[in-house]
């Protein structure tokens, strides 16, 4: 299948794609903090740039979009068009972002991924159950975790 846009065209929307200050990085933001959490955002000096620092609780939290991490879920799909190049840029991703969360690991911080698709459950049913996973992660200690549609986990 060809593409609908010309090159040029497809370059520009692909690089209006933000990595930081994303819709539902904001909103577990702004639900964090009404729970009185209090954090820093995109530290630069701590592997893979934690979308969320919480250092009373040696804690990072990632929220990862399903596509650009490969995440196993529904809104997670290969596109037709050069396959090989996404499933290569896919695997980077992910081989990436597991070296940041070892050496994270290895330097004592406690890392969450948070997948887009339990934000946008979140949103659909209008519900603070992603909050209340976080909370309960970040109070409980546990070493390491994600969150999606089907709830907490171990990430390693």
């Amino acid at each position: 299948m060809t593409d609908v846009v010309d090159a040029a065209t497809r370059s520009r929307m692909m690089s209006g794609i933000k990595s930081k200050n994303t819709s539902p990085e904001i909103l577990i933001r702004k639900a964090l903090h009404a729970r009185g959490f209090r954090f820093r955002i995109h530290v630069s000096d701590l592997p893979g740039t934690p979308d969320l620092v919480l250092p009373k609780y040696k804690a990072v939290v990632f929220v990862h979009g399903c596509f650009w991490h490969g995440h196993g879920c529904r809104y997670f799909k290969i596109p037709q068009t050069r396959p090989k190049f996404w499933e290569e840029k896919i695997h980077k991703n992910q081989a990436r972002d597991y070296a940041h969360l070892q050496k994270l690991l290895s330097d004592g911080w406690r890392p969450l991924i948070v997948w887009e698709c339990a934000v946008r459950m979140m949103r659909k049913q209008k519900t603070e159950v992603l909050v209340d996973m976080m909370a309960f992660w970040l109070h409980n200690g546990m070493p390491d975790g994600q969150i999606d549609e089907e709830g907490l986990k171990s990430c390693l």
